[in-house]
This record gives C-alpha cells, structure tokens and sequence, in this order.
C-alpha cells in the first residue's frame, strides 16, 4: 500500500488494526513446542558448533583489536561474540554442565558471561573468606564451555546480593553494599582477596588458574553498580542515610577540595556561598547533595557545586577502576580483559557519558540492556502472574529503544553484558534479528541474552540456581521466540554478512563540559531495567538532543572525551533518514527499517530477511528473494550455510519466528496508569501451562537459485523431520512454508 500522506493517521490505522487483531488473538491457529529427542547417532543438519574453535582460547588470549572497536584471537583473527547470561556452572555434575555447553554451542554461542558474587556467606566469616560453592561453579562452568569453544566472562560481585556481616567490620556495619566499594578500604580489602581466589588458585577441573586460562575472555569488576545512580541519594541524606558511610565518602570529599582550592573555605567561596546539608568544615566534612540534584537545571554558585561533586564522584570511580585493573594485571599476572561497569545514571542525557569515562581503565565498555513494555504485579520483578496488567512493545514501532542504539567510546569495544525482550512481551522474535543486523552496522561486539541454565525451557520451568517460584517465570530466553531465533541471526553476526557502517557521529566532549551536564550533540535512551523501572523510559521528555536518535540505526556513533575542545563529525543524514515516510536506511544500503509499519528488511548477498508487522504489506521484493506473509507479526530470515551468496548456495538456513504463549494463556484489554498516564494494555487472566504454543506461520519464498534441490523441515533441535514440497522454474525456487516452520533447510 502506498505510504499515507499523515502519520498521525497511519498511526491511528496501525492501533486499530493491532487492537482488532489482538480481539481475534485466542482463534489464531497454533503448534505446540515440544522438543523431542532425536535418536543416538543422527546427525543434525542444522547444528553451528563447527563456527567456534575446538577449544576456547586455543590460539591464545582475546585481545582489542589495532582501533580498539573490536575483539581478535590471539592469533589475530577478528572474533564476535554471540553471547548468553548462562548458569550452567549451577547445575548439578560436570556432564550436565558440559551438555548445557554443547546445546548453546549448537545454537551459534561463543561466550557465556557466569554471574555470581564470590562474597562470603557464611554466619561469622572474615572479609576475605571466599563464598566456595560460587567459586567452584564458575571452575565447572568455564572448563564445560571450554570444551564447546565456547568463552568465558566472568562477572564476580553485585553488590545487591551482598550481605554485609558484622565480623567483616565494616564501619557502621551497613545494610547495603551498593557503592561502597568504590570508596571503603574494608571493602576493597575484601574484594581483593575474593579475586586473587577466583583468579590465582587451579581450576580442579582443568588445572589451570582462571587468571592464566585464556578461555577466560573478561573479567567484569562489578555488575549494576554506580555512584551516579540513585544508591547513593539514602547514602548521603543527613536525615536517613547510612551516618558511617556518609561521613566517610564526605571526609574524602573535603580533602578532594581542599587539594582543588586550598581550602574549603575557598571552595565556598568559588560556590558563592552556596551550602549543602552535612556542611561541617572545621570538622574536615563537605556535605553531598543527592544525586537527583543533578537531575535539575541549576545556575550561579549551585551548578559549581554540583559539577565539583560530579568531578569528584567520577574521579572516585575511576581511580578504584583503574586500582583494580592494575590489581589484576600486575599483582594477579591474569591476562584477561577488564569491563569496569555496566550500569545506568540517574539521568541517561546528562550523566552517560561520564558512567563511560570511569570505565576508561579497563579494556571494555558495557551496558545492561533491557527491552520491554510496562508489567505491572506483585512480583513484575520474576514473574508473570495472574492479575498482573502489561503493554506489548516493538522496537520496530520505536526504533530509539533498540538495545543496541550505543554510544561508543573511540578505542574501546561495547558489549551489553545483559539483555532480551522480557516477558510478557509478544513481539520477542524482532529481537535476535535486530541485535545481529544493527549490532553489525555499528559494530556493538557482543549482546548477552539474559538467562539460560540448560537447554530449551517450557512457561514453568524456573532457572536452576533459583528458589523462585513462579505462575510463570519471567527470566528465560530458552524459547521459540528468542532462542529459537538464534541459529540465523548469530550466523550471519558472526560471519560478518552484514557490512560495517562508517561513523555517522564523532563527538569529542570535553572533561569540563561532562562535570558542567552539558547536553550531548547524541544521546542513547536510558534502557529499561525490569526491577527499578515501571515501564520503558526514553531520554528525558522535553529534551531534544541537536542529532536524530535515529541516527544510530544509519552507522556507528562514537564519542571521546578530552581536556580541550575538539571539533565534532556529524555525517549529512538526509540521504537515510526521512521522517514524513518514518523511515530509516542504513548507510550501506543493507538494512531498511519503517516505524511507521513497524518492518525491518536486510538485504545483503548471504543474508536477507524481513521482520515485524508483515501484515500490513503482505509482499517483499528483495533482489532475488520475494516473500509472501500473511501474518500479522513474524520473523523470518534467510542465510547461507556454506558461506556462498544465496543466488549459488547449496544450504540455506530458513528461520521463521511468530509469536508464542503457553497453552491455555488469557488476557483480558486493560488501562494502566502510569506517571499519572492512562494507557491501553492487558491484564493477565490466566498464565495457562506448558507448553509454549507457537502462532502459524502463513509465508512463502520465491528464491533465486539453480543449485537448490530439496527442502528439509527441521525439528526444534535441527534434525530433519519432514521433506517439504518444492518447486522449482528455470533459476527459481518457489515453496510454501509449513505453519509450524522454525527452521528449514534447502540444499
């Protein structure tokens, strides 16, 4: 159909057609998923292991790459990663630790990030005893992976889990640990230990220490922890914070300025007299305003202040950073990259960057990366109850909120250590597809799909290292519509089908200019994270930054930070973003998104594909490939096999995603309120039982290929299963999918 002259009707045809559609939903024909096992001794046609090396590390350690963008072996050779949050070391025995490795390897997975917290347990304990059982779990996880091919990140605090025992003697014994290891030396001294356990003493399963094993990637210093998030606001309220800590962060605050000014009477005077709650200045303290201060436009002797607490929290940061990187490198010899952080600010637009600069130690850049729509419930936090009321999300209807829509910091690679599109979300199977064709465009060096402990998971089946209970749990991403989605997307990432984009921004930001909160030329969204947010949180209403966000889906954006002022790079946009036609193109031509229908195609010489609201046009002409869809949202790629272009291929991987919920699943139309919104959405009526039950697929292909004989329907684990009926016209294949297609296989 041609594209309406008004957005705002198209948009109002794309709601009623989705709401129309959702009232139809419980008629929609479906398969259920049921993986089966196949015979010993059949051998699968559809099976990647062969993509990673025969033993992880085998060529030597991973290293940056000459730019500092991306990885290499230690052969040279430039390596991505196509990642999972797993917990294989968590099972119980080494064989099922080695089959969960062997499984994810199938699939296309070459790292494995384990997260734990090393911190003792135990009633009683010393600092710096080890908390045993996580440290052998991580030895049985990184030697069963090995074996696959498959690497290691190890992720060995967090800071919530950690539960500060009274013999530790840590001053004013507090409740929580958020932060505090960026400043308190008793934590420090503690962390110290509990690393040179997980990096010094033998692996028992393969006799080597972790720090000397190169199937050991990285080493992340910590998970979701910041002194620019919100922690820190009840650490230095001088009404309820925690006294001990505040004082202590305070007297290392008044030294800071006393260094910077001479005084600290200097320094009020630079602030105008401005003062903060806690002030005590003969007692060599400097009070600190909570961090939502830096949320608000300030002037005169306020903003001062500010951007000198701002300097001196980054500075904090940093500094433990960088003690710890040398820590691991010199003290321990281990080898491995260092990832400092991974966490959010208070405020995305205005503190991002500078949550970037205190990583600048270590080796590697990270983010946490959610996707999702807004669940409401008791427990929104792991589970998905009756009762709970959600919204359904698409990032191909809000391209800004694509994970992996990241700012890069020049000479560093960027990995997001944790994400997927959370249930109850519907529109999962867009994700594998846009994180391998954007995360290829702008050269993001590895996704982790967060959790997986074993192998495929049905609605109910719970993450083994968790006593969790659910109706249904929320964390799983062993399903049809994202692990499922897996094999093709991870293929041609990997193989680099996707070309690179040329940098689209370069924005050089002054030191000065990051502790004053000047607004970014470019800015990512803030991300969503299922525990601390009530629903998917953009960049600040109101705020418009001099730069599209959707320039990110054009080419890299990269930034770098620096004492003097330095001149921008901003590319000439017109030619790939159109607004008035809401559409996107990539600036190599490959990727095409419309967010006005909510669609994506690629189209590239060993990979094409289109996803999203299908319905809505029904016919695709690619170079070479026409597809036909008649459901209303799906998934489905194309992408060689053996390597050659799909025009002369002779095995191409066909991947089909749609939509799946458990059998008996109900929900009923619902309003949400939200920050004082009213939005239209869902409450869950029932959570229903195993099995997922996956929607039809109602497509077919028309291929352009004169080798191609056979078309072989595989099975969940990519056995074949049935032969599909196959037409063939002079150069051309034509074939109609069958309705319960998850992967397909011509050759």
């Amino acid at each position: 159909m041609p594209y309406p002259t008004s957005s705002r009707v198209l948009r109002l045809m794309l709601m009623t057609a989705i709401l129309a559609i959702a009232g139809h939903a419980a008629a929609a024909p479906t398969w259920p998923f049921v993986p089966r096992k196949t015979p010993a001794g059949t051998r699968p046609l559809l099976d990647l292991r062969s993509l990673n090396e025969k033993v992880a590390g085998e060529h030597g350690f991973i290293r940056t790459s000459a730019d500092g963008h991306g990885f290499i072996r230690g052969d040279g050779r430039p390596i991505r990663f196509w990642a999972v949050g797993s917990f294989a070391g968590n099972l119980k025995g080494f064989v099922a630790a080695k089959q969960a490795a062997r499984f994810l390897a199938r699939y296309g997975v070459n790292m494995a990030r384990f997260h734990c917290t090393l911190a003792p347990t135990n009633p009683g304990s010393r600092i710096t005893d080890v908390n045993q059982a996580a440290l052998h779990a991580v030895w049985k996880q990184v030697a069963a992976m090995k074996q696959q091919g498959i690497y290691t990140t190890i992720s060995p605090y967090w800071a919530v889990v950690v539960h500060i025992q009274k013999s530790w003697h840590v001053p004013g014994n507090p409740a929580s640990a958020a932060s505090l290891l960026f400043w308190d030396p008793t934590m420090q001294r503690g962390y110290r230990a509990w690393l040179r356990a997980l990096l010094t003493r033998p692996n028992p399963y393969t006799g080597i220490p972790l720090g000397k094993d190169p199937a050991v990637a990285i080493v992340s210093l910590q998970n979701e922890d910041s002194m620019l998030f919100w922690n820190m606001q009840s650490i230095v309220d001088v009404h309820g914070g925690e006294t001990a800590q505040r004082l202590e962060i305070e007297r290392l605050y008044a030294r800071w300025l006393i260094k910077k000014y001479g005084s600290l009477h200097n320094a009020l005077a630079a602030w105008k007299g401005v003062h903060a709650p806690g002030d005590d200045f003969a007692h060599g303290i400097a009070g600190m305003f909570g961090n939502w201060f830096w949320t608000q436009h300030q002037a005169g002797g306020m903003a001062v202040r500010l951007a000198d607490q701002l300097h001196f929290v980054a500075r904090v940061m940093y500094h433990f950073n960088k003690k710890m990187v040398l820590f691991i490198h010199r003290n321990l010899g281990a080898r491995q990259l260092v990832n400092a952080g991974n966490w959010k600010t208070v405020d995305p637009l205005l503190l991002n960057d500078v949550e970037r600069w205190t990583y600048t130690p270590g080796q590697v850049m990270a983010v946490n990366r959610y996707t999702t729509g807004i669940h409401i419930g008791r427990n929104n936090g792991w589970a998905i109850q009756p009762g709970d009321t959600y919204t359904n999300f698409s990032c191909l209807l809000h391209p800004q909120s694509i994970p992996v829509n990241l700012k890069q910091v020049i000479g560093y690679p960027m990995i997001v250590t944790e994400g997927q599109w959370v249930a109850p979300d519907k529109y999962q199977a867009e994700g594998p597809f846009l994180v391998a064709a954007y995360s290829s465009l702008s050269g993001v060096a590895g996704y982790y799909w967060f959790a997986i402990s074993s192998q495929w998971q049905q609605p109910f089946k719970h993450l083994a290292h968790s006593a969790w209970q659910p109706p249904m749990a929320k964390w799983q991403i062993g399903t049809p519509q994202q692990l499922g989605q897996f094999p093709a997307a991870a293929l041609m990432y990997r193989r680099g089908y996707i070309r690179p984009g040329k940098p689209a921004v370069i924005e050089r930001r002054t030191m000065q200019g990051l502790w004053n909160r000047r607004v970014p030329i470019i800015a990512e969204g803030s991300g969503y994270d299922p525990n601390r947010d009530r629903g998917v949180t953009a960049m600040r209403l109101g705020v418009k930054t001099a730069v599209s966000p959707l320039t990110f889906l054009v080419g890299p954006v990269l930034a770098s930070y620096h004492q003097r002022p330095g001149h921008n790079f901003v590319r000439n946009l017109a030619p790939y973003i159109h607004p008035r036609q809401g559409t996107v193109v990539s600036d190599t031509g490959q990727i095409k998104l419309n967010y006005h229908l909510g669609i994506c195609t690629l189209n590239t010489t060993r990979a094409k594909g289109v996803v999203g609201f299908l319905g809505r046009k029904g016919v695709f002409n690619l170079p070479g490939l026409r597809i036909t869809c008649r459901n209303t949202y799906a998934s489905i790629l194309l992408v060689s096999l053996d390597g050659l272009p799909l025009r002369t291929s002779r095995k191409i991987l066909v991947q089909v995603g749609t939509m799946a919920r458990p059998t008996g699943w109900k929900s009923a139309p619902a309003t949400l309120t939200v920050n004082g919104k009213r939005l239209r959405g869902h409450r869950v009526v029932s959570t229903g039982q195993d099995p997922w039950q996956v929607r039809d697929i109602k497509a077919g292909i028309t291929l352009n290929n004169a080798v191609i004989h056979t078309a072989t329907l595989l099975n969940p684990d990519g056995y074949a299963a049935t032969t599909v009926p196959l037409h063939r016209h002079g150069s051309t294949i034509q074939l109609q999918l069958p309705p319960h297609t998850l992967y397909l296989v011509l050759h």
